[in-house]
């Protein structure tokens, strides 16, 4: 273990305390191991003179630029108390100003001449319509006499790191520099084979070439292997999973003729789609057999998941067992279970009368509920009574008790953590079986990282008597008068005998206010509020229709209430927040307004769009916002309004957020560990990984051969959630 333990020390034995602190408190980095996988974000060139042109505003950045020149100005008064350097530098493609104050001049005032080159690194910012950074920090780049040779740090290319207000790039390279012999004794997690058989080049050898590179053969040489062992170590984790759940023990659950499924079947008013058989038999193979099902059913907005799982559930209660689903909210689980039980008519009403001979009971679980309508529900739950039940986090509590529980379908999983999976497992005399839905399209790769313990089902038809949904841009500030005939679109859907809703990004209601007061302090004005603009609509361009708010802090039964009312049309218009994105159904409802898209991510506009064009009449979905047209912001709300594929949107989702977002961490049950590897560009090497990954474990699931595999498994793993991926 001797040489696992250089990349183990502490940074404070190695740096000293004061720069340990800064790393640690700023960039989370702990050990040597840790700094050592801390890699430059991009190599500025000795010849090459970094382009200030575009030069992000108020960014933190790190330029490579000459001197041109530099003036010292004395101000309040004639006595010059105050001084003021000004230096301007190049860089061929464009100048930047450098400001100095009062006792920070005379330094830089001695150092930076006309032809002096340095790094120069500080926030970019605009005084007098001028880009300046103001009291810089920097970093001369001399050659020695005669031009041999730079300073120590200075190769042929300056590795640029991600980098703080309190750490420059310069300072981590020397950080670096103190650390870098300890690379040579890192244990390489590759399997030999799989690194000769790639050839891939050492571990040791890649973070010498990451951080000094002599080349840029040697950066791209070093990110090809560090690329492979993200993507691996994370593949073996996710591999280990699916091997430990496939030694699981399970019920089987298979279909029975002449049951419910059969009832339910012989009473759809449409035929299902291919996609819907399709999957449909892949889930039934699964609950046939006797290890637990694992599957992620993604499929676009609207293309009839919940009947998939609805029909997966009543298969389970044929076969004696019961099925819950887990919602991530009180609306969505009641809506389901409004839903479900519609769909169901009289097979929903076990126990009662009217209800089908083979008929079960569906319950609802929510953390609201009164006291004897909870302790029924559980009642039914425990003596089996009820085959379906529909909850939300209440039904992970302890005090839940299932008669026999055969299968957990979670909707909208980016909402739960592997934890709150597992937890509703165990609920089961021996495993459940697993389906999971997701309602946001993800590229396969993602799939294959975030979701790979799971199979994965795709559901990309939308069943027939679907409407096409238009979406349009309008541009609040540039163009006001479109604003107003949003209002007027809106009337006209409602004359027509349809509904419309309108999506604030804030309620607007006292806490909400004191809670966005501190967060907008920068901003210029505080986004849209549901109470405020219902108010202005109701009174303004849409008096006279009935207008309704919905959001989060209701309480559950005048969120229900509100539901009920809208679903059934006695009201016109729903002001609501987020809380409509998943699982709401009104056919009737064809128009939606959001205000100040641009707050809203691309995959969550996609969510909300899906809410109309669900019954016969097109949908319209008009996204305002007040952003200049130029900017990213509108870059994006154009790639919505220009494509209904959902996969295609995730991928431009992906591409303009951070990979860290994406694969949340709960959601992964593996800290995000991707430095080097993109999730979306490097969907060869992810691809490979797994299949590398799959046959390592098949070989030695317990990795007793491949120590070095083991210790690095353990450092991607939190020791807390590492349990749960043992727990399968």
């Amino acid at each position: 273990m001797g040489c696992v333990s250089a990349l183990d020390v502490p940074l404070k034995k190695q740096l000293g305390a004061a720069t340990a602190k800064v790393m640690a408190e700023h960039l989370d980095l702990h050990t040597v191991g840790d700094l050592l996988h801390h890699y430059p974000r991009r190599y500025a060139e000795r010849g090459e003179l970094t382009t200030l042109a575009d030069l992000p505003l108020d960014e933190h950045v790190t330029v490579v630029a000459r001197v041109a020149d530099a003036r010292v100005l004395t101000f309040n008064g004639a006595k010059g108390r105050g001084q003021r350097l000004e230096v301007t530098i190049t860089d061929g493609s464009g100048r930047l100003q450098l400001v100095f104050f009062g006792k920070g001049v005379h330094k830089p005032h001695k150092e930076l001449l006309p032809g002096t080159r340095a790094m120069f690194a500080g926030k970019v910012s605009v005084f007098n319509r001028k880009t300046q950074l103001a009291h810089p920090a920097y970093e001369l780049l001399r050659g020695e006499d005669g031009g041999t040779a730079v300073d120590s740090w200075a190769g042929a290319l300056i590795p640029i790191y991600p980098a703080t207000t309190k750490l420059e790039s310069w300072k981590i390279a020397k950080a670096v520099d103190a650390v870098l012999p300890a690379a040579a004794d890192a244990a390489d997690p590759l399997p030999p084979a799989l690194r000769e058989g790639r050839g891939l080049t050492g571990l040791p050898d890649a973070l010498r070439k990451i951080h000094r590179p002599r080349t840029k053969a040697d950066v791209a040489e070093a990110r090809d292997r560090l690329k492979w062992d993200e993507a691996f170590v994370l593949q073996v984790a996710l591999a280990r999973r699916r091997f430990a759940d496939t030694q699981l023990p399970a019920t089987p659950r298979r279909q029975v003729p002449g049951g419910l499924l059969d009832a339910f079947d012989a009473k759809l008013p449409f035929t299902l789609t291919e996609g819907q058989e399709k999957v449909s038999k892949e889930i039934f193979d699964d609950l046939a057999t006797e290890h637990p099902m694992h599957r992620l059913l993604q499929g676009e907005v609207g293309s009839g998941k919940t009947m998939v799982a609805l029909r997966a559930m009543l298969a389970v209660v044929d076969a004696g067992g019961q099925a819950a689903m887990l919602a991530p909210t009180e609306v969505l689980a009641q809506q389901h279970h409004r839903s479900i039980t519609e769909m169901m008519g009289e097979l929903a009403e076990g126990g009662m009368l009217g209800g089908a001979d083979r008929a079960t009971k569906v319950v609802l679980l929510t953390g609201s509920m009164g006291a004897a309508a909870r302790r029924q529900a559980l009642l039914d739950l425990v003596t089996g009574e009820a085959g379906i039940v529909i909850g939300t986090h209440a039904l992970i509590e302890d005090k839940v008790r299932f008669h026999d529980l055969g299968l957990v379908v979670v909707d909208e999983q980016h909402r739960f953590g592997v934890e709150q999976r597992d937890a509703l497992r165990g609920k089961g005399k021996q495993p459940p079986h697993l389906l999971v839905m997701t309602a946001t399209p993800i590229p396969r790769t993602v799939a294959m990282t975030v979701f790979g313990d799971l199979e994965t089902s795709v559901l990309d038809q939308l069943p027939a008597g679907r409407s096409p949904i238009a979406t349009h841009v309008v541009p609040a500030a540039d163009k006001p008068h479109f604003l107003a005939r949003a209002w007027e679109r809106v009337r006209e859907e409602v004359e027509n005998g349809h509904q419309a809703y309108v999506v604030c990004p804030r309620i607007g209601d006292e806490e909400d206010d004191k809670r966005k007061a501190k967060e907008d302090d920068a901003e210029k004005r505080p986004p849209l509020a549901v109470l405020e603009v219902a108010d202005q609509l109701a009174r303004g361009p849409l008096a006279g229709l009935r207008v309704e708010v919905l959001h989060g802090r209701m309480a559950p039964d005048d969120k229900d209430a509100v539901m009920r009312r809208f679903a059934a049309g006695d009201a016109d218009v729903l002001v609501a927040t987020t809380v409509i994105e998943v699982g709401v159904n009104v056919p009737n409802a064809t128009a939606m307004v959001i205000m100040d898209a641009d707050r809203f991510g691309v995959s969550q506009l996609h969510q909300l769009r899906g809410r109309v064009g669900r019954g016969s009449a097109p949908g319209l979905c008009l996204l305002v916002t007040e952003m200049p047209e130029a900017s990213p912001a509108r870059q994006r709300l154009a790639a919505v309004a220009s494509t209904l594929d959902g996969f295609e949107l995730s991928r431009i989702d992906l591409e303009q957020r951070r990979e860290g977002d994406v694969l949340g961490q709960a959601q992964s049950g593996v800290r995000s560990s991707l430095r080097m590897l993109a999730v979306i560009d490097d969907e060869e090497v992810i691809a490979a990984a797994r299949e590398e990954a799959v046959a390592v474990v098949a070989d030695d699931p317990g990795l007793e051969h491949l120590p070095e595999l083991r210790t690095a498994l353990d450092a991607l793993l939190d020791k807390e959630r590492e349990q749960y991926l043992e727990k399968g």
